[in-house]
């Protein structure tokens, strides 16, 4: 049985909570979990998490039952959500001129069988807690990652870099977007956090792995506070799958 916990909060710095999810109930037929962080023009962000996160949903409920054949029909399908949902969301901003540039990012973790199909846009980002390993297993879509990939910066350097909200990909800013899908395990004890950027950007990850760790049911909460002491400069999303 999946137990799953989500907390979102506005942090301190900002007015509107941009960030939106979707998390499935633990006798749910598809166990499904779903993170947008949005971003853009007046309300533009928080209607595009909206609309990604329940475009997405909709897409991989109503096609599941045709998706159980193989893992590659079901990875396909979250890759499917994610490119309907772009789709969806950047028809929306190009017919308002106030959604203009609209964009969010988008992760997906399917549950099935002991595996688990991602999709992941942004950076936001998704870990798993195995034993004592805690390993990010995304990769963020920045300018600051990129710098760090080249080698032109070190990963410290990147925490304080001033580009380091610059997306290279977002869902809804083009026509077509290319999303990174992988299968992970998933196994007895094994803890997966989903989380947005305004909880990474304000927590290391040795703090995080050793929050989940302290608190075997929900460590969202005391995460989500620890991102608010130390200063709540963007909304704040994490979500916990055991």
């Amino acid at each position: 049985m999946i137990q799953a916990f989500a907390t979102s909060d506005v942090g301190k710095a900002r007015e509107i909570n941009e960030d939106y999810f979707y998390v499935s109930y633990p006798n749910d037929k598809v166990q499904l979990f779903i993170l947008a962080d949005g971003m853009g023009g007046y309300n533009g962000g928080e209607i595009a998490s909206q609309l990604a996160v329940k475009t997405a949903k909709n897409y991989i409920i109503d096609n599941y039952d045709k998706s159980l054949e193989s893992k590659e029909t079901l990875l396909e399908l979250v890759k499917g959500a994610s490119q309907y949902a772009n789709l969806v969301v950047h028809e929306k901003s190009e017919k308002n001129v106030e959604l203009r540039k609209m964009g969010t990012t988008l992760d997906i973790c399917l549950f099935y069988q002991s595996k688990a199909f991602i999709s992941h846009i942004g950076d936001s980002r998704i870990y798993r807690l195995r034993k004592d390993f805690f390993r990010k297993l995304t990769k963020d879509h920045s300018y600051v990652q990129q710098l760090v990939d080249e080698g032109k910066i070190t990963e410290e350097e990147s925490k304080s870099h001033p580009d380091k909200n610059m997306l290279m990909k977002a869902l809804g800013c083009s026509e077509y977007i290319e999303p990174d899908c992988m299968i992970k395990g998933f196994i007895k004890g094994d803890v997966y956090l989903m989380c947005s950027d305004g909880l990474t950007n304000m927590i290391s990850d040795e703090e995080i792995c050793k929050i989940i760790s302290e608190n075997p049911t929900d460590a969202t909460k005391p995460l989500v506070q620890k991102a608010n002491d130390n200063g709540g400069r963007d909304n704040i999303t994490a979500i916990i799958i055991r």
